[in-house]
């Protein structure tokens, strides 16, 4: 039995917004708490997440909210419970930020920065007490069970009352997301879902023509649905043709649906409304006008404001024949087939799916089969598109685990 006056000893692995939260909230329940980073510095893809304006959370009801994370609803939702979209604003304020909601709900700190934040957030945990050691590659256990690090050349073990793996999945490894936890966990018999890019561009067969014109290119006030899926609504957004395929926002929020059809199926089939201000009727009957001595180009834009990237879609999508017919054509407009092949690579993604299988954890994110371990964050098997919910379950997800690891 633990005495009184000699406090829990806690390990967590892994720097970013996770690992971190374990710490504190580690910290707070009376431990004590070391933390390992195989980084220079911890946190380097938040910081990076942050740099066009950190998107910590989003404003939409829980009930929505949960939705998000689809077929983790369920176990993504006991997490927030616990801590919620609004306990993190009211995190962030502690640290002394406040949030600021944006047209599109997201959330926000005030001065949308991610640098002042964390480097505020790692002041707090060192004042705590909580130890911070960089530039620490885990390797697994040794054969006495004890934690062993690389630094540099160096092995260190380590030994701790309880053990937080907050390390990530497997995208960005330039920022410490390598996926190389899973030889250490299939060693320990722990089940492992495979990592797959999530938030991710698609590639597909554009001509030369396409990309020396248009990659690069914004595509905007645009709707994207998957084809053969009549329950989904379309999605009004944005995305960016690229040299390779597509991107952007609007891509991100549908990618999951759409990697699960081309594994599935082999290819997948986006369906983008050119137009989504005009009704089908509205531009068939635009279209029929005729066009004089006017180019097909001209008489496009002019009956239906389509130029640009728009109508060099149109033109990379389409047979010569709809093109040459009104009906075909504003059919075309209002559902143009974009062919996806295959995702991009895992390490080109803004986040990974895959992890440690949930049935391998307890409701408190402990793994079952290992002696006082828990995991925390990307590296369990859930995943959710941009807009802060990524950032909000790793949190939670870190909370749950530092409490549960303090022995509360």
């Amino acid at each position: 039995m633990q005495s009184a006056t000699a406090a829990r000893s806690v390990v967590v692995i892994g720097g970013g917004p996770a690992g971190l939260m374990a710490a504190e909230t580690a910290c707070d329940a009376g431990c004590k708490v070391t933390l390992f980073e195989q980084m220079p510095s911890v946190a380097r893809k938040f910081l990076i997440a942050g740099k066009g304006g950190l998107n910590l959370t989003h404003s939409e009801a829980l009930d929505a909210f949960v939705d998000r994370y689809r077929e983790r609803a369920d176990a993504v939702g006991h997490w927030l419970k616990a801590f919620d979209a609004d306990a993190l604003r009211a995190w962030a304020k502690t640290l002394g930020y406040d949030t600021v909601v944006g047209s599109s709900g997201r959330v926000f700190p005030a001065d949308f920065k991610a640098g002042p934040l964390l480097r505020a957030w790692v002041r707090r945990i060192r004042g705590k007490g909580v130890s911070i050691h960089c530039g620490h590659r885990w390797l697994g256990w040794t054969a006495d069970g004890e934690l062993r690090f690389a630094q540099g050349e160096q092995h260190i073990d380590s030994s701790a009352d309880a053990v937080v793996l907050a390390l990530g999945g497997a995208s960005w490894p330039s920022l410490g997301a390598t996926g190389q936890w899973i030889t250490a966990l299939g060693e320990a018999h722990v089940a492992v879902a495979p990592l797959r890019p999530a938030n991710c561009g698609f590639e597909c067969t554009w001509s030369a023509h396409m990309i020396e014109r248009y990659a690069g290119a914004p595509v905007k006030s645009v709707t994207l649905r998957r084809a053969n899926d009549p329950w989904q609504a379309p999605l009004l957004g944005e995305f960016m043709v690229t040299a390779y395929g597509v991107e952007g926002s609007a891509i991100y929020a549908l990618s999951a649906a759409l990697r699960d059809a081309i594994e599935r199926d082999g290819t997948s089939k986006l369906l983008i409304d050119l137009c989504p201000s005009r009704s089908l009727a509205q531009l068939e009957q635009a279209l029929a006008r005729p066009r004089g001595k006017r180019s097909f180009a001209e008489h496009l834009r002019r009956a239906t404001g389509l130029d640009g990237v728009k109508a060099g879609l149109l033109y990379e999508c389409t047979e010569p024949a709809t093109r040459a017919e009104a009906m075909q054509l504003a059919q075309a407009i209002k559902a143009l087939p974009l062919h996806l092949l295959r995702t991009r690579p895992i390490d080109e993604a803004i986040s990974s799916a895959g992890g440690v299988r949930f049935d391998e954890l307890s409701s408190d994110l402990k793994i079952q089969r290992l002696t006082n371990v828990w995991c925390a964050g990307e590296m369990i098997d859930w995943e959710a598109p941009t807009g802060g919910y990524l950032l909000t379950a790793c949190f939670a997800s870190g909370f749950i685990a530092g409490r549960a690891a303090a022995g509360g």
